[in-house]
């Protein structure tokens, strides 16, 4: 488990509300969003727990930094901790951070391979209007996460980075936007050559073979590359800073001027090392991004085109009507009603036109937004490209899934195209089922959020098409007993790897045959004993007679059965009876009427 602060660089920025709002919003997926918690609010609604916050935070006029504080909480790949857990380790953590009494308000987000849990706490407290600021709260956040990870059985995660700095945010681009950063380049290139240069000559030397130049830059100095890159040469290590390099080599000496040969290698920003050749790819993705600006304009020119004729158009119709109206007879009042109502007809379609202009906009800019490599992959692939799914799968962070999966080997028979959720940016593929959502990694499948036995069932049914029928499970004693349950109960065509499961399965599948078969009783569908017939609908071909009212003959089968005829006694008894009933119903009847009048 992982808590980092996320800092607001620019305080203008920095807004409560536009917070929750995305952490809030679901963006039209339905296993993005999980459970959502206001805390130290009084109202219900999330709506109205922002207008609170904002109205405790306009209370404090004296403060001057950000009253906003964003932390997320991020677990690890394949752990699921219960609801009751995750309300619980919010609570613990912020109240460690000194925000036990402060207003915020948190959701949980299924959408990533990590489930992990938005926090957006006012650092206004509610009822002093003091702002509060943690002191030091790396560290706290870092002891707070090793003894959560003690109390709730969490696996141990690494709470002291050895990377600070420009170093780390190197790493953190690397890994989130998918392209090589200078730190990077260097550290896995020349910084041996770098570190061993024994003089300012052949330090500006190694620099030049590799498309660089170190210079002064205020009172230290950058390391800067051909396309302008800059970064300090003690964020790649600490003996690289001025200060150690001019006690190592003396005085900083600038680069001689000496003739330019060409360098043996330079950086340049290009994917990460991947097991997939992504050349092809990159070119294209750094083609759309070059053109992004120009097709951006030409589309919105075009739809303010479409939006300025359809106005065009209901004007020139209203006109019309108007027309209309005037050379038509009637009285002053009537053509005065029917030009109110043209105007109202006309605001109507403008503002509706207006309204489909703007949603139009925001659908185009959000179509041709710029995306880092990572991002650009992500959305080929949802819109079904294989190769770009492929080159995420390839990257160094997917790692697979963990935790309780399952895995099909043998032949694959393609089935039901199941509803894709979202695609995570290292190729997991995260499916609807149902209450629950099902995630494909390429080799294996887990069942995440709320499992239960329609998940599990989507997820072996999933595993069997795709790539076998022949089930590896792997997980928990409950997990693997629900697996079982859910291929029985759905009688699905698979079969375990693990013969104890198998053998479970067999036993359970041959348990709910004999349960339905009984000694002497045809199966479902068959014809029941003549002991449950009686009182049972039939057909009329099994009728044992058939009276038609008015027919003078009684139509029988080729087996008749002699039919039981009352006594004339018993007749003549039920039709006295039948015929006083009958009387009093009309002597009631006679009564009402009477009273009536």
């Amino acid at each position: 488990m992982i808590a980092k602060h996320v800092p607001m660089r620019s305080l203008g920025k920095s807004d409560f509300a536009s917070l929750v709002n995305y952490v809030t919003d679901a963006q039209s997926k339905d296993h993005r969003l999980g459970q959502v918690q206001i805390t130290n609010c009084d109202a219900a609604s999330v709506r109205d727990a922002i207008t609170e916050v904002l109205a405790t935070q306009h209370s404090n006029t004296r403060a001057k930094g950000d009253k906003t504080y964003h932390l997320i909480v991020s677990f690890r790949a394949g752990e699921q901790p219960s609801a009751d857990t995750l309300r619980e380790i919010e609570e613990r953590i912020c109240a460690g951070l000194g925000y036990g009494d402060h207003q915020r308000i948190s959701a949980v987000h299924n959408d990533t391979d990590n489930l992990h849990i938005h926090i957006a706490i006012n650092k206004i407290h509610p009822t002093r209007h003091t702002m509060h600021e943690p002191y030091y709260p790396h560290l706290a956040l870092a002891d707070l996460c090793e003894t959560l990870e003690r109390d709730y059985g969490l696996e141990a995660d690494n709470h002291r980075p050895q990377q600070r700095g420009a170093a780390s945010r190197a790493a953190d681009m690397e890994r989130h936007a998918g392209v090589e950063s200078l730190v990077g380049w260097i550290k896995r290139e020349c910084l041996d050559d770098i570190k061993a240069a024994q003089s300012w000559t052949e330090l500006h030397q190694v620099m030049r073979d590799n498309g660089l130049e170190i210079t002064p830059r205020g009172n230290g100095l950058v390391i800067r590359a051909d396309d302008g890159t800059m970064v300090k040469p003690s964020s790649l290590a600490r003996d690289l800073s001025k200060p150690a390099l001019e006690k190592r080599l003396g005085a900083f000496e600038a680069s001689p001027d000496q003739q330019e040969k060409p360098p043996r290698r330079q950086y340049q920003k290009k994917p990460v090392r991947s097991r997939a050749d992504t050349t092809e790819l990159y070119a294209r993705y750094k083609d759309e991004q070059k053109n992004l600006t120009a097709a951006r304009a030409e589309a919105l020119a075009a739809a303010k085109r479409r939006k300025d004729r359809a106005v065009v158009d209901a004007k020139q119709k209203a006109a019309t009507k108007r027309a209309a109206i005037k050379l038509t007879g009637g009285g002053r009042v009537a053509k005065k009603l029917l030009y109110s109502q043209t105007s109202a007809t006309l605001r109507a379609e403008l503002d509706g036109i207006h309204k489909e202009y703007t949603k139009e906009r925001e659908r185009l800019y959000q179509g041709h937004q710029r995306r880092q490599w990572a991002d650009w992959l992500k959305q080929e692939a949802i819109q079904g490209n294989s190769e770009a799914l492929a080159a995420l799968r390839a990257r160094e962070a997917a790692q697979g899934l963990k935790g309780n999966t399952v895995k099909g080997q043998g032949q694959a028979k393609p089935g039901h195209a199941p509803v894709i959720d979202n695609i995570t940016k290292t190729g997991t593929i995260i499916y609807r089922a149902g209450a629950s959502s099902v995630r494909d990694d390429g080799d294996r499948l887990q069942v995440s959020t709320g499992t239960d036995r329609a998940g599990v069932q989507e997820a072996l049914r999933l595993a069997a098409e795709r790539y076998g029928n022949r089930i590896t499970v792997n997980g928990t004693t409950e997990f693997k007993a629900q697996a079982i349950r859910a291929a029985v109960d759905g009688k699905l065509p698979v079969t375990f790897a693990d013969p104890g499961l198998e053998k479970r399965r067999l036993a359970l599948l041959q348990d709910n045959f004999s349960v339905t078969s009984k000694p002497g009783v045809p199966g479902v569908g068959k014809v029941p004993p003549p002991v449950a017939r009686a009182g049972r609908l039939r057909s009329l071909s099994q009728a044992e007679a058939l009276q038609i009212e008015g027919a003078a003959a009684a139509v029988t089968p080729q087996k008749p059965a002699p039919t039981p005829v009352p006594a004339p006694g018993e007749l003549e008894r039920r039709k006295a009876k039948l015929q006083a009933e009958l009387n009093a119903k009309k002597e009631k009847a006679k009564q009402r009427k009477g009273r009536g009048r």
